[in-house]
């Protein structure tokens, strides 16, 4: 079933609004990536106006900003994830997720379902 991201068809107090048009191909939102850990894999898929967008379904590399410094650490294992306690048994990344890496546990900062990298912060 396809995902739509217009407007709600009921107002706030309970009301129906009145369709003016049908749906629009532009409107339609895609299935969550779910970006697990594992050998790095990007996908490219089209966007409006003919751009592109980097999608991150596989990663084992993390972009760590250290004292100021920006360094590579290779990731081990997801800890600990807010958004869904089933996504640590399924290594699956997202913003906010707790990880395990050679340098020590970091704390991802950025949408790895919507860029092409994982960008984080080490936890001390």
């Amino acid at each position: 079933m396809a995902i739509i991201q217009t407007r709600p068809k009921r107002k706030a107090t309970g009301g129906r609004y009145k369709s003016y048009r049908k749906k629009r191909i532009y409107e339609l939102g895609r299935s969550p990536t779910m970006t697990k850990v594992g050998e790095k894999q990007v996908k490219e898929i089209g966007t409006r106006g003919g751009n592109t967008k980097k999608v991150t379904l596989h990663a084992n590399i993390i972009n760590l900003v250290v004292k100021g410094k920006h360094v590579k650490a290779k990731i081990l294992k997801a800890k600990e994830n807010n958004a869904n306690r089933n996504y640590i048994r399924r290594s699956i990344l997202t913003m906010g997720t707790v990880i395990e890496t050679d340098k020590g546990s970091a704390k991802i900062t950025n949408r790895p379902g919507q860029e092409g990298a994982i960008n984080g912060v080490l936890i001390e």
